[in-house]
């Protein structure tokens, strides 16, 4: 199948084209078409199917088509749960849009509002914004929603997760009742299925890849360590297997922090980013790492979102989620566009139960390995709750008379 089949116009096809993609994806395969239609979607998808083109794409077709935007207005608005996913899907519109008259615009917090306020003014066909920001700009009357076609809500799970609900919930009160609602999660939770039953109108169900599963060309381990002796470990494993583009995952920013001045001491180049770094900061960081000249990313969940490489070769579980649905998104990150990945857990007996609900959620037991010299005092012991293989036939019960 190729990008042309699925009736995408040729100023789209021609971008698509230097942005080097030839065929789509399965999700773009499925929602392209879908979307095109006018159709209400709800889609899983991980991260790195290429979710993202699977709805910009069939978008700006629409918009091409349709009546030129008037002041203040937007026509498509695209929610996003963090400013670096904001901005790498406003990237992706203005690159899959290159050829089209249209208009686009991305609109976060933590920088001047001003600014955004100018740009909305002559109005924006699609408009991609964090929900915080989107509701400062309404209030001082920057942004109107009247003549709004389509809502798509990205990353529907992250955004419930960091407790955008309510905001949410006052968007959509401010919009139309009648419009085209996109939906994408990468897990369809108990609180994003109530959340689309509101939302959606009889939509299309698109799933590309089984529920809550980890992709198989990610090969998953868990080194076993005493707590203590995590940072020596991932230095150790850094230097040793010549690692160099790795990306670690810890729970709180001031763990981020502490592994990275224990990386340098190391002689590793390491940095941070978190929600307490400013944006210009994340982003000056995240392009040293993508141009290879910081070799350890240490990050939060949350930070990590908008982290969009290719063929990132390593990712480490430093400390488990505690959200056993966050080790998939985490580990999404590698294993990407048909290229091999690693997802390496380091684990000590305290996290045993967290451990154990991302096995249970995997529906198998993550191998475990030890390496000479952080042997641990305490071992990781297997579930005995998970079953192991095919189940052996039970015994005919014997007949008493």
């Amino acid at each position: 199948m190729s990008f042309a089949s699925l009736g995408l116009s040729e100023p789209i096809l021609r971008a698509v084209a230097q942005s080097g993609y030839s065929t789509p994806t399965p999700i773009q395969s499925k929602a392209i078409p879908v979307i095109l239609a006018g159709r209400d979607v709800m889609a899983a998808a991980q991260t790195g199917t290429g979710k993202t083109a699977g709805f910009v794409l069939p978008l700006l077709q629409r918009l091409a088509g349709g009546a030129e935007v008037q002041a203040n207005q937007v026509r498509v608005l695209v929610l996003m749960p963090t400013r670096e996913l904001a901005i790498q899907v406003g990237e992706s519109v203005a690159g899959y849009g290159r050829y089209l008259p249209l208009k686009s615009a991305v609109v976060y917090g933590g920088v001047k509002i001003n600014p955004q306020m100018m740009k909305l003014r002559g109005g924006i066909d699609i408009l991609v914004a964090t929900p915080g920001r989107l509701l400062d700009l309404f209030s001082q009357n920057a942004v109107k929603f009247s003549r709004l076609e389509t809502l798509v809500l990205d990353e529907a799970d992250k955004m419930l997760d960091l407790g955008f609900n309510d905001e949410i919930q006052k968007i959509l009160a401010l919009l139309p009742k009648k419009r085209q609602n996109l939906l994408f999660s990468a897990t369809f939770s108990d609180d994003i299925r109530q959340l689309t039953g509101t939302l959606l109108k009889n939509p299309v169900l698109l799933e590309v890849s089984p529920r809550n599963s980890a992709a198989g060309s990610v090969k998953q381990l868990v080194y076993e360590v005493d707590k203590n002796k995590k940072p020596s470990l991932l230095s150790h494993l850094v230097r040793n297997k010549d690692w160099q583009q790795v990306l670690v995952f810890c729970r709180t920013k001031k763990g981020t922090e502490q592994l990275v001045s224990k990386l340098k001491g190391d002689k590793i180049s390491a940095a941070a980013i978190h929600g307490d770094k400013s944006q210009a900061e994340r982003s000056r960081v995240l392009t040293d790492f993508k141009a290879n000249k910081i070799r350890v990313l240490v990050a939060t969940d949350i930070a990590a979102r908008g982290i969009d490489i290719t063929e990132l070769p390593q990712v480490v579980n430093f400390d488990l989620p505690k959200v056993p649905e966050d080790y998939i998104h985490r580990i999404g990150r590698t294993g990407r566009a048909g290229s091999q990945g690693e997802a390496i857990s380091l684990v000590n007996a305290d996290e045993v139960k967290l451990l154990y609900a991302i096995e249970s959620l995997l529906g198998r037991v993550l191998i475990r390995e030890v390496v000479t010299g952080f042997i641990p005092h305490h071992q990781v012991p297997l579930s005995r709750q998970l079953k192991l293989g095919p189940k052996k036939p039970k015994k005919p019960k014997k007949s008493w008379r």
